[in-house]
């Protein structure tokens, strides 16, 4: 379900950060922007020619090995999720991040410095409203190969959960939780990546992390180091003399927390769902995550969304009061039982209207239509998105009960669930341009279990009864 709630943002103003790629171990120059309303989150390159532009989109994910990497005609970025987890823990809606080389600079190996960088800015409220989608029903993806799974339930607020099992003794198995969006600042931002011995040694050999030191990984040993491995090391990272300490972390790295292990999975479930492109209210619960399980996730889910932002749902609150119920909608319409065939009228402006019709199986249409099986026809459908729209029709005169309304033509009708009893019908009509001299083009759709049931383009004209 997508709602709006509260204004989008963006920053107040540019801000500049520098540092290396963690796999090319080139300097890089990142740049946030402003970006306008309902932009997103997009990566410049503006090292190649005519600077071209990578939506941070899910569909985009072209390789999940070692970080989240999106490529768009030939164009690559490479680890985008700690930036992105970033913005999306700030509550920041759109900027464009300038890059003069295909991944960001790893700093740290987390999110803080990107964090301080964006406090640094400020925020900028805009005045379009930000979408958000609302989790009613119960999402997963499991990638049956590793076992991972990713679970997303209702919930008030944006949460996650990560549950890590690395099946070693030197990690084990690790949980950690956020509550909500405004503690990521510091419950998660700090938290660094990190890699086992036995990974590290097969990056080194194919020639990656070359941007990689002690500061901005954390290196767990897992096996036992040999001295011929041990001298590769120092030689990789630059060190006269490493050593294993006690907690089985390699060169004495202080952790910040006992899971941040876990803690910086959890950052990469946020950054890699940012590429869902909306936000999202609903609990996430991701079991033994990575950036794999974690952008098919993200591209389900953004599926999900695109149908239903297709199909508009309108977002209802059955425990508030109807604007109409069916008593003053017959004040209204002429209308009368058997033939009146919308109940409550729940919004109402100058360019739409949303209806409901509870369908029973009262209704007299069913004794024929069909026996043993029950169907509302498709064209009371018709007459019952026609009699809300006359509704929004008939708010434009302040004697509406001295017109009648008439249909005049109905185009792309289009019929998608069936609808039976015990359903209820939600209307939504919107106005397809301005009435003028009492005529009226309307976008209607009907829906019934979340889901289009019906929608035609429908015209009508007022016209003022004779004698009154």
């Amino acid at each position: 379900m997508i709602i709006t709630n509260n204004k989008q943002r963006t920053i107040a103003k540019e801000v500049i950060l520098k540092g290396v790629g963690l796999h090319t171990g080139e300097d890089v120059t990142m740049k946030f922007v402003p970006a306008p309303e309902n932009h997103g989150y997009a990566f410049k390159r503006i090292d190649l020619e005519g600077q071209p532009v990578i939506e941070a989109d899910a569909n985009y994910v072209v390789n999940t090995q070692r970080g989240t990497n999106l490529e768009k005609n030939g164009v690559k970025i490479q680890t985008s999720e700690h930036v992105l987890a970033a913005l999306v823990g700030m509550e920041i809606d759109n900027v464009l991040i300038e890059l003069d080389a295909p991944e960001p600079p790893i700093m740290d190996g987390s999110s803080k410095y990107f964090v301080e960088a964006l406090e640094i800015v400020g925020v900028e409220e805009q005045e379009a409203e930000r979408e958000e989608y609302v989790v009613k029903d119960v999402i997963s993806y499991k990638d049956e190969t590793t076992g991972s799974d990713i679970t997303i339930i209702p919930a008030d607020t944006y949460q996650v959960t990560t549950m890590v099992d690395f099946g070693t003794k030197v990690l084990g198995t690790q949980n950690a939780t956020l509550e909500k969006l405004s503690d990521f600042k510091t419950e998660i931002a700090d938290a660094r990546t990190f890699s086992f011995l036995h990974e590290l040694e097969a990056l080194l050999e194919n020639g990656l992390i070359k941007g990689g030191d002690l500061n901005n990984a954390i290196v767990y040993v897992d096996k036992e180091i040999s001295e011929e491995t041990m001298k590769k090391l120092e030689k990789a990272f630059n060190k006269k003399k490493l050593s294993v300490k006690p907690n089985g972390i390699l060169d004495n790295l202080t952790l910040h927390q006992p899971n941040e292990a876990a803690r910086h999975k959890l950052l990469d479930v946020i950054g890699d769902l940012a590429l869902a492109g909306t936000r999202i209210r609903g609990k996430v619960i991701a079991n033994k995550p990575g950036h794999f399980v974690n952008t098919q996730f993200a591209k389900k889910l953004s599926k999900i969304i695109k149908t239903e932002r297709r199909n508009n749902i309108p977002v209802v609150d059955f425990n508030k009061p109807p604007l109409m119920d069916v008593t003053k909608i017959m004040d209204m319409l002429p209308h009368r039982p058997p033939f009146l065939l919308v109940d409550q009228i729940l919004e109402l402006s100058d360019t739409h209207v949303i209806g409901l019709k509870n369908v029973t199986m009262n209704e007299p249409f069913f004794v024929g239509h069909f026996p043993g099986a029950p169907v509302m026809p498709g064209v009371l459908q018709l007459e019952a998105m026609a009699q809300t729209g006359g509704i929004l029709v008939l708010t434009t005169v302040p004697d509406p009960e001295n017109y009648l309304t008439y249909l005049l033509k109905i185009d792309n009708v289009r019929y998608k669930q069936q609808v039976v009893p015990g359903d209820t019908l939600i209307f939504k009509l919107d106005l397809m341009q301005p009435i003028r001299r009492g005529l009226c083009q309307m976008h209607a759709k009907a829906y019934t279990n979340g889901k289009l049931a019906s929608e035609a383009e429908i015209m009508a004209q007022i016209i003022k009864v004779k004698g009154n």
